[in-house]
């Protein structure tokens, strides 16, 4: 009797495991999209940033990314803000030449 159900069980295991496997790799990947709901006031360190993402829902933001990853959101209607961004733009094009 433990036989049989030890082969039930490992049946069943195999077959869940597969379909839990398609569906977590599929659903990682549409959680990949990070947005902004919160923004932060503080000016960021301008040569720390090395990306930065334009959001429009579900709020306006610019979304930097500084060297070690890190995500930041702020407004975009800030002074610095333009400023980092147009740095950003520079070197990017500085790095394609």
């Amino acid at each position: 009797m433990k036989l049989h159900a030890a082969a039930i069980l490992v049946i069943f295991w195999l077959g869940v495991l597969p379909v839990h496997t398609v569906e977590g790799s599929a659903s990682s990947q549409s959680m990949r999209k990070i947005s902004c709901v919160d923004l932060s006031t503080q000016q960021l360190n301008i040569r720390n940033l090395i990306s930065y993402e334009k959001q429009q829902t579900p709020v306006k933001a610019i979304m930097f990314i500084t060297k070690k990853g890190i995500r930041i959101c702020v407004s975009p209607n800030q002074k610095w803000v333009q400023t980092a961004m147009k740095k950003i733009d520079q070197k990017r094009t500085t790095k394609r030449r």
